[in-house]
């Protein structure tokens, strides 16, 4: 039996998760001609200014347009205002080949419908393109940031009518290249989106097949079906198991010959067999219970019980769609809870009554359970790092395994500090 027939525990209630404007941290990377202006508040500039460890005032290719309370109040017309300052930056920053919107509230809050002020801005400069997406914690959760933008973005793509594997999602420069020459050696050169420079991004239609690289991106999921492309559902690609049944539901659906899939990924996978191996050696038999914060969570329950041999107590993630995370379930053993959505409370309650060795969570909750007595993974780092694909798959167990490595160090080193993790 696999968890994809399991009930979902759905929790309603008050989340903890960072907001999707933190993904404009690891998008403006990847879109070198783009500018992110956020539409919101001196907090929502703080939270950029801490999260990607840079001055917001440097502008380095995103910022703050920073509503003041006569906006708030009415007492001047927004779109005036936001029209006067994107002229002010676009002259500032002829570089601007994309410009995204992003609204830190929604439109009811800020009192400005940023939908329709991209369309207005976009034809204004046949230069550059405006779209609108939400980075708003009460609309988004962390990575929805990412999946908002690139489903803006799906409807303005091109049209082709050619065969096509396209690959959704933003993935660090080394990762992207590993997949490029793992697919390359299967005869695909993919197409990639987000695609860089704005004359770079792909052209869509019904003869593109499409894999995401990303489990959070429902939205640009829907947006490139409706565009008449074709989802291939597979495993996401993390460890060795996940990597290959990624590779192959691709290989599959352009008819590569199997004799070749073998050859070319048979030396990265025995690669990342031995690094799991030697990585997961402190995970194997123990127990994991992970919080919902990055959507990540199902296909890193896949990884941690089959390929690290952890024992899951409860995987939760913000959203479960059966569509995109079904081969991951379908993986999974039945056994650990399944949960969707959050009630903190009582999901803190019952983390604290199982008493896993491994508690996989979000900033504000590692510091006090760690005070209790429990080992925590900060769910930030397995966005932040490299993780996908055969030769970060050594990487991936390691970032699981650290904090056990510390604990019994640190039992080690301190004999008399009390620690309380569950053995």
């Amino acid at each position: 039996m696999s968890l994809i027939a399991a009930p979902i525990l759905r929790e309603r209630g008050q989340r903890e998760v960072f907001c999707g404007l933190t993904s404009i941290v690891w998008l403006h990377r990847k879109m070198p001609d783009a500018f992110f202006l956020v539409v919101g508040s001196r907090t929502c500039a703080h939270l950029l200014q801490s999260a990607a460890g840079v001055m917001i005032f440097a502008e380095p290719r995103f910022g703050t347009c920073i509503l003041e309370e006569g906006d708030l109040a009415g007492l001047k017309d927004a779109n005036e205002e936001l029209d006067r300052e994107v002229a002010r930056l676009l002259a500032r920053r002829p570089d601007i080949r994309q410009l995204f919107l992003v609204g830190s509230c929604p439109s009811e809050v800020i009192k400005l419908d940023l939908a329709k002020a991209a369309e207005r801005l976009d034809g204004s400069n046949p230069d550059v393109r405006v779209l609108n997406y939400s980075g708003s914690g009460i609309e988004t959760t962390f990575t929805e940031g990412e999946d908002a933008c690139l489903a803006a973005m799906v409807p303005g793509l091109e049209r082709t009518e050619r065969r096509q594997l396209l690959v959704a999602g933003a993935l660090p420069d080394a990762v992207e290249d590993e997949m490029r020459r793992l697919l390359g050696g299967l005869g695909i050169e993919p197409v990639v989106l987000p695609g860089g420079r704005a004359g770079a991004h792909p052209a869509v239609g019904p003869g593109t097949a499409f894999a995401l690289a990303q489990p959070f991106l429902a939205e640009t999921h829907d947006a490139l079906v409706r565009r008449g492309a074709r989802h291939l559902p597979a495993p996401f690609p993390f460890g060795e198991e996940g990597t290959t049944l990624w590779l192959r539901a691709v290989a599959e659906a352009f008819g590569v010959d199997e004799a070749l899939f073998d050859a070319v990924t048979a030396a990265p996978r025995a690669r990342a067999r031995r690094a799991v191996a030697q990585a997961a050696e402190a995970l194997r038999g123990r127990r994991v219970f992970l919080f919902p914060d990055s959507q990540l969570e199902i296909p890193l329950g896949r990884f941690l019980v089959r390929e690290c041999g952890m024992e899951a107590v409860e995987i939760a993630s913000p959203y479960v769609h059966r569509g995109i995370h079904g081969p991951d379930l379908d993986l999974i053993p039945e056994g650990p809870v399944l949960a969707e959505g959050q009630d903190v409370d009582a999901q803190l309650a019952r983390a604290r009554g199982a008493r896993a060795d491994l508690t996989v969570c979000g900033l504000g909750l590692a510091n006090p359970l760690e005070a209790e007595g429990l080992t925590t993974k900060w769910a930030i780092e397995l966005v932040f790092s490299p993780v996908h694909f055969y030769e970060q798959a050594g990487d991936l167990a390691g970032l699981f395994s650290r904090p056990l490595r510390r604990r019994a160090a640190l039992r080690g080193l301190h004999p008399n500090v009390r620690l309380e993790a569950a053995e």
